[in-house]
């Protein structure tokens, strides 16, 4: 299964999450990072949709955005 978003899309979903979710994507990305380490996308998708209670589409950009930041970070 695809992840992809376009860049659109996914600024947009991260922009509800806080209202959807009542917590600041900066928090769902430390709720990643601090997680079991899982190393594929649908596992870590499928860990904060049962695990948290979200909605696919909140958890799947949680963990796109949350990948970004991260190869980001390897790569600077």
């Amino acid at each position: 299964m695809s992840h992809v978003l376009s860049e659109e899309t996914h600024r947009n979903m991260l922009a509800r999450i806080p209202h959807c979710t009542g917590r600041e994507v900066s928090d769902w990305l430390r709720t990643v990072e601090e997680g079991p380490s899982l190393f594929r996308f649908e596992e870590k998708v499928s860990w904060l949709r049962h695990e948290h209670n979200l909605a696919y589409g909140h958890a799947k950009a949680i963990v796109h955005e949350y990948d970004l930041r991260r190869a980001a970070r390897n790569f600077a």
